[in-house]
């Protein structure tokens, strides 16, 4: 039973972009692996932009810089 996590950060990521997401891993992990679909698993977690950082600033404070 294969278990995928997906972290992205939350900031206007529509339901049919998650959707395309949850749909594209799943054939992926069919096509490669030969997993069944109906036991393959997709969790998407949005993270805040104050609870994410990279390059030593939070990723709310370098998006205003960009």
């Amino acid at each position: 039973m294969p278990f995928v996590n997906v972290r992205i950060t939350k900031d206007g990521v529509t339901r049919e972009q998650k959707a395309t997401i949850v749909r594209e891993i799943t054939e992926t992990l069919q096509r490669v692996l030969h997993k069944r679909p109906e036991h393959t698993h997709i969790v998407i977690d949005e993270v805040e932009l104050d609870n994410w950082g990279y390059a030593g600033q939070l990723t709310s404070e370098l998006r205003k810089t960009e």
